[in-house]
């Protein structure tokens, strides 16, 4: 599964601070409805992230009924991106490791 989202790039100081991009409602159902098939425990999402010209593989955490994409330090200098800014980003839901899946029509 392949999407295109924009969100705005969030703060969060939790145990360890992390900044996130929220995925938007009707994104997150259709992710939801591929879950059971992608997830490898705790509703965590295997996803490869673009923004911009950066690739990254991470997870997209569930949270409040939607997902949201966590953004790596390192992607954050290299594109330029703060606390705020609106991002565009490409999301390609992967099996999890050693797994295949095929999406839900």
């Amino acid at each position: 599964m392949l999407l295109s989202v924009r969100g705005v790039v969030w703060y969060w100081r939790g145990p360890a601070p992390f900044y996130f991009v929220t995925v938007p409602a009707p994104e997150s159902k259709q992710i939801k409805g591929i879950e059971r098939q992608v997830t490898y425990g705790w509703g965590m999402i295997p996803v490869v992230v673009r923004i911009g010209d950066t690739d990254y593989a991470t997870a997209l955490w569930p949270k409040d009924g939607r997902y949201i994409v966590p953004i790596k330090a390192q992607v954050r200098r290299q594109e330029g991106i703060e606390e705020g800014d609106e991002v565009v980003l490409s999301l390609e839901v992967t099996p999890p490791l050693g797994g295949d899946f095929t999406p839900a029509r």
